[in-house]
């Protein structure tokens, strides 16, 4: 039988004592032949027994009298059988050693969760903001008008500038000829412009098949940098207005795209290349209308015509535009006095006149005599374009007919009535 003897021994750096008097980690296990063999490294024991199993040390359920001695004042393998303990009689027998590295926990660190991907366009990238204003349609006078008072919640575009008005169209027609525009706000998401936009020469007829379309835009001028796509846009058929009555609308813009015109449409007379939407009643465009008073003067014995104004003209010119003139002519008649024309209004097409001109002649001779109004676009150098016209007699139908009888059979009754343009070219001799 072999007797080994187990010899214990404590070195100067021994840092305290273990559950045995003495730190392993530190001081060490030193082991010999009890009959002089030679030195042998530590026995390592097998793993440490579980709990409450038979063999266990004695000394593992003391309770620890001095917490702080053992390793980074834990339990564990390092301090070989749990809390520091000093007991009063020395265990024979062999020390169990748990030879696997301490185990330390770790917690990992939380993981940020990740929102989940919206599915589709939420709200907040759908909602472009809404707009606030008034309508009423002014049958007394033949206007519109359109009150622009707020927008709401405008949803910034790209280049981040948020400087804003508001452009209005009547549809169908030309897009310059019945566009109005606000003044432009700046710097705001919820611009306040309280400004009223007006449209003459607005009738019955206009309400019934036509519709307003509005748009909220930034400025382009003021950051120097192409014209941008709307931030938003609405349409309201004006058959739904009660006339003389005002009407406010709270309206969600939408956004629209542009779609590509087709090529047949001409484009000389300055007609944008892209639209909103091809209308289906481009192929027979409206010339426009002319706003005409007629009066017979009993004092000074003749006809008072007045050329007030014109709306919704066609673009003659490449920019969009028309350089108007009004001409006017009493046929049958001979000699400079049957033939007028106003003045030239530049760059525009819902001109204001104001001029008016006079026939002289008797009551019955002017019935029988037809009264030639015709619209021009003025071109320096060349031929001068013609846009419409419109002739009024007792011979003509319709309104024309029944505004020059009214005239000639009420002497100094001034009526005022517009009237559309024919595109069909008045002959007119010079």
């Amino acid at each position: 039988m072999m007797v080994v003897k187990i010899t214990l021994r404590q070195s100067a750096n021994c840092g305290g004592k273990g559950p045995l008097g003495w730190r392993a980690g530190s001081c060490g296990l030193l082991g010999s032949w009890a009959l002089g063999g030679p030195r042998v490294p530590p026995l390592l024991p097998p793993p440490w027994p579980p709990a409450g199993s038979h063999g266990s040390p004695q000394s593992a359920a003391a309770p620890s009298s001095h917490p702080g001695r053992c390793r980074g004042s834990q339990s564990g393998p390092d301090c070989l059988l749990g809390p520091s303990t000093t007991p009063s009689v020395m265990p024979v027998g062999p020390v169990w050693v748990d030879p696997r590295p301490p185990v330390t926990p770790v917690c990992s660190a939380p993981q940020p969760q990740l929102d989940p991907e919206p599915e589709g366009d939420s709200d907040d990238s759908t909602a472009l903001g809404t707009l606030e204003f008034t309508l009423l349609f002014d049958t007394d006078n033949s206007t519109l008008h359109c009150t622009a008072h707020r927008a709401k919640g405008l949803k910034p575009p790209a280049s981040g500038s948020m400087d804003t008005f508001v452009k209005a169209n009547l549809l169908p027609g030309a897009s310059k000829a019945s566009q109005l525009r606000t003044r432009t706000v700046r710097g705001t998401r919820g611009p306040v412009w309280e400004e009223t936009l007006t449209y003459h020469g607005f009738t019955l007829q206009d309400a019934r098949r036509k519709t307003l379309r509005l748009c909220v835009c930034e400025d382009p001028w003021l950051r120097r940098r192409r014209r941008a796509p709307p931030l938003g846009e609405l349409r309201v058929p004006l058959r739904k207005l009660v006339p003389n009555r005002a009407r406010s609308f709270d309206v969600c813009l939408e956004r629209r795209r542009l779609t590509k015109r087709p090529k047949s449409l001409d484009t000389a007379r300055g007609m944008s290349l892209y639209e909103q939407e091809v209308e289906a009643e481009l192929a027979s465009e409206e010339r426009g209308r002319v706003l005409l008073s007629l009066c017979y003067s009993s004092q000074r014995g003749g006809l008072l015509v007045g050329v007030l104004r014109c709306a919704h003209l066609a673009p003659m010119d490449a920019n969009g535009y028309s350089d108007p003139f009004v001409r006017l002519f009493l046929h049958p008649n001979t000699g400079r006095k049957s033939k007028y024309k106003t003045s030239v209004r530049k760059k525009t097409l819902n001109p204001e006149f104001n001029e008016e001109f006079f026939y002289a002649g008797p009551r019955e001779e002017l019935a029988q005599k037809t009264l030639l109004v015709s619209v021009w676009d003025y071109d320096l150098g060349t031929a001068d374009d013609f846009i419409g016209g419109v002739q009024l007699s007792s011979r003509a139908g319709g309104e024309r007919q029944q505004h020059w009888r009214e005239c000639l059979g009420h002497s100094d009754r001034r009526l005022e009535l517009w009237h559309p343009l024919d595109g069909a070219p008045l002959q007119l001799s010079d």
